[in-house]
């Protein structure tokens, strides 16, 4: 991220999936490219084992409230709800500071 000059946002997206995720795989690369071209977006990161993790990194809480109520997200909200996730939690947070190793 490396956005050192001012705090930014770090929305949080944690979920367990259903058995049946068709269609998931490219929702998902078509959220990740929608969201890159959303005002505001800083970056992103996920992993997915038994739990998967999606960290989206934004600007302000503005951008966040945006990218919620964006058109197409809506829709993949609603698919997701009703056919991929059996849970999941959504936090939001405020990130003061950040530092990293890299061999």
């Amino acid at each position: 991220m490396n956005n050192e000059s001012k705090p930014y946002y770090a929305l949080i997206f944690t979920s367990t999936q259903n058995k049946n995720i068709e269609g998931y795989a490219e929702m998902a690369e078509k959220m990740e490219t929608l969201a890159k071209q959303q005002k505001g977006f800083i970056g992103i990161e996920s992993a997915r084992e038994d739990v998967g993790i999606t960290i989206s990194y934004w600007e302000t809480l503005e951008d966040i409230k945006n990218w919620k109520q964006q058109s197409e997200h809506v829709q993949a909200q609603l698919k997701g709800r009703q056919d991929w996730y059996s849970w999941y939690h959504v936090r939001i947070c405020k990130v003061e500071r950040e530092y990293e190793f890299n061999s």
